[in-house]
C-alpha cells in the first residue's frame, strides 16, 4: 500500500550540495515509492527573509533546480506552501490547543536566535505551521534528519491533543521517518555546509565560480610529498559524494602514498561536480526559457495539494463549530 510521504525545502537563497545529497536526492527517489507531497516552505522563509523579489525569484529558482535535477510532477504533488490557504487555518487551530510551554523547549528556535536570526514570533511559533505542513494532507511518513525529530514530535504532540479535545479521529498521528545515511557535506572552510556560513558550493555552479569554490577549500598544511589521510580531508569528505567505490579506493591510496597533493585532489572533484551535474545543468538552462511551464507546474500541484487539504480540513471545522458558508478553493 502506497503511503503518503510530505518533505519541503526553504527558498531562503540558491540551493547547495548540502542541500542536494542531504535531502533533495532522496525526495527525487522516493517519488516513485509513495504518494509524495513536496512544497516550497515559503511561509516559513519569511522568519528569515523579508524581500518579496527576493522570496520569489528564490522560490522560483528551487522549481527549477528540482525539475532539472529529476523531480517528476506526474509521479508527485509539488507545490508552494503559500498556495494551500487550509495549510494556515490549521495552524491557528493547531496554536489555539498548543501549551507556551511546549514551544518554549523548542531546541531549533534557540539554536537559531543563538546563531543571529530575529526572535520573531513567526520562527517561536515556527514548530506549530510545521505541525499543520504535516498533518494537512493526512501524511503518514515525514523523513527528516535526526536534528529534526523534535519538531515531528510536537506534530504528533498537537495532534493528539486535537483529537482528544474533540473526542474525534480528526488527525493522523505521522511517524518520523529518520534519514540515518544523510551525508554531512563540509563547506569551503570545513564547517557544515550552510547559506548562514556562507561557505556553499551550489548545484548549479559552473565554470570560473564553481573552480573559484573548490580552490578555496580548506585543507591542513601537509606538503605535496608527504603522505595524507584522506579521512581528516574536506575535499576528500565531497570525492566521496561524487566518486564510484572503486574511484574512492584509489584516490585514497594516491594519499596514503605521498606525492599527491589537495590541489591534484581539488582538480578531480572540479571534473566530478561538473560532470555529475552536467546533465541537469543542461535541463535547468532549457527550463529557464520557458517559465509558463515552471507555473503551470505550481499550479497543478496546488490544486492537488488544496484538494487534499480541504479533504482533511471540512470535518475539523465541522467539529469545531466553524461556520463556512462558501469556500473560494
Amino acid at each position: 500500500m502506497r503511503k503518503t510521504v510530505l518533505s519541503g525545502i526553504q527558498p531562503s537563497g540558491k540551493l547547495h550540495l548540502g542541500n542536494y545529497f542531504g535531502a533533495m536526492r532522496q525526495h527525487i527517489e522516493m517519488q516513485a515509492e509513495h504518494d509524495a507531497f513536496y512544497f516550497m516552505a515559503n511561509y516559513h522563509t519569511l522568519t528569515s527573509l523579508q524581500n518579496g523579489p527576493e522570496l520569489r525569484q528564490n522560490t522560483i529558482d528551487v522549481v527549477l533546480d528540482y525539475l532539472a535535477l529529476g523531480l517528476d510532477p506526474t509521479k508527485c504533488t509539488f507545490f508552494a506552501q503559500s498556495d494551500v490557504p487550509q495549510v494556515t487555518e490549521l495552524a491557528w487551530i493547531l496554536g489555539t490547543l498548543c501549551p507556551v510551554s511546549l514551544m518554549e523547549k523548542g531546541v531549533a528556535y534557540k539554536d537559531k536566535v543563538a546563531n543571529g536570526l530575529a526572535a520573531n514570533i513567526g520562527l517561536f511559533t515556527y514548530p506549530i505551521l510545521q505541525a499543520a505542513d504535516i498533518l494537512i494532507y493526512n501524511s503518514d511518513i515525514v523523513p527528516v534528519g535526526a536534528d529534526q525529530k523534535q519538531n515531528i514530535e510536537f506534530s504528533r504532540d498537537l495532534a493528539q491533543k486535537l483529537n482528544f479535545t474533540y473526542e474525534k479521529e480528526l488527525l493522523k498521528i505521522p511517524e518520523p521517518h529518520i534519514v540515518e545515511s544523510v551525508a554531512i557535506v563540509p563547506g569551503v572552510d570545513g564547517r557544515k555546509m550552510s547559506k548562514s556560513y556562507g561557505n556553499t558550493i551550489l548545484i548549479f555552479d559552473e565554470g570560473k565560480a564553481l573552480k573559484e569554490k573548490v580552490m578555496k577549500i580548506v585543507t591542513d598544511a601537509t606538503p605535496l610529498e608527504d603522505p595524507k589521510n584522506p579521512d581528516t580531508c574536506n575535499v576528500f569528505a565531497l570525492i566521496k559524494l561524487f566518486a564510484s567505490t572503486e574511484k574512492k579506493e584509489e584516490i585514497a591510496a594516491k594519499y596514503r602514498a605521498g606525492g599527491y597533493g589537495y590541489g591534484h585532489a581539488k582538480k578531480e572533484l572540479l571534473g566530478m561536480i561538473t560532470e555529475y551535474f552536467a546533465e541537469a545543468r543542461e535541463k535547468r538552462h532549457q527550463l529557464e526559457q520557458n517559465p509558463d511551464f515552471v507555473m503551470d507546474v505550481l499550479k497543478e500541484g496546488g490544486e492537488k495539494a488544496r484538494k487534499r487539504a480541504e479533504e482533511v480540513m471540512q470535518p475539523i471545522r465541522e467539529a469545531l463549530g466553524l461556520i463556512r458558508t462558501h469556500y473560494a478553493g
